[in-house]
C-alpha cells in the first residue's frame, strides 16, 4: 500500500498483528522492500512481531527525485522518511533493522531519536569511519557496471551477475529461483538514477562515528567475514563504538540475504529486542 510519509510517497507492506510490537526494516543502496526475503518477515512474525517493509524514496514505488533542479538529498531527510512511516502509522517506538546503506540511516535515526527506536540491529553496514578497509575492486566495479540491454532478461542477468559477486560464497542461491527472484524484481522497478541520487547521499553522509555515543537503544550487528562491499572490520569497529553490542560474524555470509540465514538473523534481531525491554 502507498501512504503519505510527511508529504513523501512510500510504499509500505504491513504484515503481523497491528497491536504487536513493530520492526521497521530499512533497506539498502537501490534495493527494494521485496528485497527483505519473506522467509524473514515469517519468521519475525511467528515469533511476535509486526514487520513493517518500505521502499525508501527513489527506490521500488516510492517516490522518485528527477525533477530537473530539485536539490539533493541527505541520509538525514531519508531518516525522515522512516519516521514519517512510523509517524503515519501512529506508532511511537518500533524496533529498527537496517541493512548496508538501510544501516546507516538506521544510526542515524537511533543517535538523533532515541525515543522512537526500542532496538536497533545494523546489517552489513559501517559507520563511515576513515582508515576502515575498502571494498574489493570488484565489489566496486558492480556499483559502476552496466546491463547488456534494457530488456527484464538483461536486467535481471545482470543482478544476478552483480550478486555472483557481492553474495555469499557459503549460501550460494538456487540459480533458477534466484533468476526469477531478479525477474520479479526488475519487473516491479529498475531506477538506476535513483540509486545514484541515494549513492551521492552515503558519500555525502561522511564519518558517522561520533553520532555513535549518542545511541541508547540496545544493539545487535549482524555481518558476514566474507562481506566484500563492506569488509567485516565494519562491524567490528561499529562493536567497539557501541558498549554492550551483540555481534554475530557469520562464516561464510557476504552482502546479501541469505535464505538459510533467516531465521539466525530473526533470532537475533529477536533476542535484542527482547533485552530492550517489553511491549511498545
Amino acid at each position: 500500500m502507498q501512504i503519505s510519509a510527511h508529504g513523501i510517497a512510500i510504499e509500505l507492506d504491513d504484515q503481523g498483528p497491528p497491536s504487536a510490537p513493530a520492526v521497521l526494516l530499512i533497506q539498502g543502496l537501490g534495493m527494494q522492500l521485496t528485497d527483505w526475503p519473506q522467509r524473514l518477515v515469517d519468521e519475525l512474525v511467528t515469533q511476535g512481531f509486526r514487520v513493517l517493509r518500505f521502499d525508501n524514496r527513489d527506490a521500488g514505488l516510492s517516490a522518485g527525485f528527477d525533477t530537473p533542479g530539485q536539490p539533493p538529498y541527505t541520509l538525514s531527510d531519508m531518516v525522515q522518511d522512516a519516521l514519517g512511516v512510523l509517524d503515519t502509522l501512529g506508532l511511537h517506538q518500533a524496533h529498527v533493522v537496517g541493512a548496508s546503506m538501510g544501516g546507516m540511516i538506521a544510526q542515524r535515526l537511533a543517535a538523533g531519536h532515541p525515543q522512537r527506536v526500542a532496538s536497533l540491529t545494523l546489517v552489513m553496514t559501517t559507520a563511515g569511519a576513515r582508515g576502515l578497509p575498502a571494498p574489493t575492486p570488484q565489489a566496486l566495479s558492480t556499483l559502476t557496471s552496466r546491463p547488456e540491454g534494457p530488456g527484464i532478461d538483461q536486467l535481471a542477468a545482470h543482478m544476478v551477475r552483480s550478486f555472483g559477486v557481492l553474495g555469499s560464497p557459503a549460501f550460494l542461491p538456487e540459480p533458477t529461483a534466484f533468476l526469477a527472484h531478479w525477474q520479479q524484481q526488475v519487473q516491479r522497478a529498475w531506477r538506476p538514477q535513483g540509486t545514484a541520487r541515494q549513492m551521492a547521499a552515503v558519500i555525502g553522509d561522511g564519518d558517522r562515528t561520533p553520532l555513535l555515543a549518542c545511541i541508547t537503544a540496545p544493539v545487535h550487528i549482524i555481518h558476514g567475514d566474507a562481506d566484500p562491499l563492506v569488509p567485516v572490520a565494519a562491524a567490528h569497529h561499529l562493536a567497539r563504538h557501541l558498549p554492550g553490542a551483540t555481534l554475530d560474524i557469520i562464516p561464510g555470509m557476504g552482502h546479501d540475504f541469505p535464505l538459510p540465514l533467516m531465521p539466525r538473523w530473526a533470532a537475533g534481531i529477536s533476542a535484542n529486542a527482547r533485552r530492550a525491554g517489553g511491549a511498545l
